[in-house]
Order: structure tokens, then C-alpha cells, then sequence
């Protein structure tokens, strides 16, 4: 099994999108089994609020639904038990690099570019898209 951990500023908007688009993903390829899949910030900001609504609206465009979901913080403990982190952007990877050894096969960004905070752009689809095409490259990846 790959265990996966996608991380934002917040996670209430990109990563736990990425967390509930690859379960997604992996259940209509019927490779749920594949994969442990969840979430986290690297800030303290959003702790215990829900996914952002206009991104909890973008995943229930598509039929996806993420109840239950509330934000939490990159640990230690995650960092040894996950097999791949991966990043929305720049910002993030700063982030980790202070809080985590420099680990390439480990943490990556999820894209070659940066994923477009809808927080800021406001343009969930956008982010969407870019969030599908990390996602289906991981389970090709995995193949």
C-alpha cells in the first residue's frame, strides 16, 4: 500500500481537493486498496475549520464528496509514516524544508508548476484541473 499525504497552506482548499479527488480516482480504477490517501497544512491557521466552501462545492460538482474533512497540521509522526508528500507550491516547500531533512523521494511537488491557490484566484476549477492531472500522474505512477 502507498501511503500519500498532499499538503497546503491550510488544508481547506488544494490538498484535501487533491486528498478526495485521488480517492476518487483510485476507486473508479478500482485501486482503492492501492493507497491510504489523506491531508494536512503546513500552517496552524485553519485547524479544525471544515474544507473551504467553494472548494467543497467544486468536488460536489463532480460527485465527490469530502464530510468530515476538518484542517490539520504536517507532523513529525507524518513524515515517517507517509511514503510520499506532496506539495501544492513554492511557499509549501519552504515550509517543509525548515520542518523536514531535504527527502526528493519523499516530498515532491505535486505539479511541475506551482497549483494556483483558489483561496487568492478564487478560480476552483482551475485548480481542479490541476488537480486531476497531479493525481492521475500519481496513479500512473503506480501503476
Amino acid at each position: 500500500m502507498i501511503k500519500i499525504l498532499f499538503v497546503c497552506h491550510g488544508n481547506i482548499c488544494r490538498s484535501p481537493m487533491a486528498e478526495f479527488i485521488l480517492k476518487d480516482l483510485a476507486a473508479k480504477a478500482g485501486r482503492s486498496n492501492a493507497f491510504e490517501i489523506a491531508s494536512a497544512a503546513v500552517s496552524r491557521e485553519e485547524l479544525g475549520n471544515p474544507v473551504y466552501p467553494p472548494a467543497r462545492r467544486e468536488l460536489h460538482k463532480h460527485g465527490i464528496s469530502c464530510a468530515g474533512k476538518t484542517a490539520r497540521q504536517i507532523t513529525q509522526a507524518d513524515y515517517a509514516y507517509f511514503d510520499r508528500i506532496y506539495y501544492m507550491d513554492s511557499s509549501n516547500a519552504r515550509y517543509l524544508a525548515r520542518m523536514f531533512p531535504a527527502n526528493p523521494d519523499k516530498i515532491r511537488p505535486l505539479l511541475a508548476r506551482d497549483v494556483a491557490d483558489p483561496w487568492y484566484t478564487g478560480d476552483f476549477a482551475k485548480t481542479w484541473d490541476d488537480l486531476v492531472e497531479g493525481c492521475t500522474n500519481i496513479l500512473e505512477e503506480y501503476q
